[in-house]
């Protein structure tokens, strides 16, 4: 069961705009390693927006993954990608349709 999440969102210069898709898409791998991320999405909103939709079981779950290589990925390539700072909201799932 999911109880917690985060939504970020990412504002690319546009001339970096395919890098952060590149960077987004390759962090699927990551991801994949993170035991309690039970559900992982990047996306693209428009042109130089994406997002992250990610669910956890809980608290020390998201705590994890914010700790953990994806987020520190991204930190460290916010200046050269970003034109602004990552949004990341935490939140709580009130209802979730998983597979399985």
């Amino acid at each position: 069961m999911v109880r917690v999440g985060l939504l970020a969102r990412l504002e690319a210069k546009p001339e970096k705009s395919e890098e952060v898709g590149r960077f987004l898409a390759g962090a699927l791998e990551l991801a994949n390693r993170e035991a309690a991320t039970i559900a992982w999405f990047a996306v693209r909103l428009g042109p130089t927006t994406f997002g992250i939709f990610d669910v956890f079981p809980d608290h020390g779950g998201r705590q994890a993954h914010l700790d953990g290589p994806i987020a520190k990925a991204l930190m460290a390539n916010a200046a050269e990608l970003l034109a602004a700072p990552p949004k990341i909201e935490p939140l709580d799932v009130l209802a979730a349709k998983l597979p399985g």
